[in-house]
């Protein structure tokens, strides 16, 4: 990795450290010089559009969690298992880290056109690949004729993930996890899966908890 590259990471993660909290991207590229202690015309060189700083948030989420769906892969055998887990996992993060939800601005067509060539590609690559990863994982776990079962699960976590955040729930809470399983499994055609119970929920929080220490 480049020098360039290397300092274009670290104003990504001094950008998403910024946004722990916030429920509006209101973070500007000028923002980043008193926080990464870089000129600002280097930022702008970086990001010469406030459009390529939000893609190039998006897209290092977006490589965060197919790093965690990777891992899940290897973790969870049972794809209807490794299906929840892998997204409690990202909603257990979003409230224990407070992390920005980019669901809130991303897709975003004229985002998307506004900002340069290199960031939209990457965005959209990634945002693929995600979208795969959840397609072969709700088709390992059976099809079920009917409704596009994919689109619907992606609506309802796009919309899940900001309502539960902007209502401040619990993080160590089982029973939002057994919901939101619930919720899952139901938009997934699945309603004879045996969903996590509350009990398993509290023993998975307390490994999290665990994980981090």
């Amino acid at each position: 990795m480049s020098s360039w590259e290397q300092r274009g990471d670290y104003l990504v993660k001094v950008s998403l450290r910024c946004l722990k909290g916030h429920k509006t991207f209101n973070l500007c590229r000028s923002h980043l010089v008193q926080a990464s202690q870089i000129s600002k015309g280097t930022i702008y060189n970086h990001f010469t559009s406030e459009a390529d700083l939000i893609v190039a948030v998006g897209s290092a989420q977006f490589e965060q969690w197919l790093a965690q769906a990777k891992a899940d892969d290897k973790n969870y055998p049972d794809p209807y298992q490794r299906f929840i887990f892998h997204h409690c996992q990202r909603l257990y993060v979003i409230l224990s880290e407070q992390d920005f939800v980019m669901e809130r601005v991303l897709p975003n067509e004229t985002l998307l056109n506004n900002c340069s060539d290199i960031y939209r590609q990457r965005y959209l690559e990634l945002k693929a690949q995600a979208y795969q990863w959840n397609a072969d994982t709700m088709q390992q776990i059976g099809h079920v004729a009917g409704f596009d079962r994919l689109d619907l699960v992606i609506n309802y976590l796009r919309g899940a993930l900001i309502n539960i955040d902007d209502s401040r729930k619990r993080f160590d809470d089982p029973k939002l996890y057994y919901q939101f399983s619930y919720a899952l499994t139901q938009l997934m055609g699945h309603s004879s899966k045996r969903i996590p119970t509350e009990s398993v929920f509290t023993h998975w929080i307390a490994k999290q908890s665990q994980t981090e220490h």
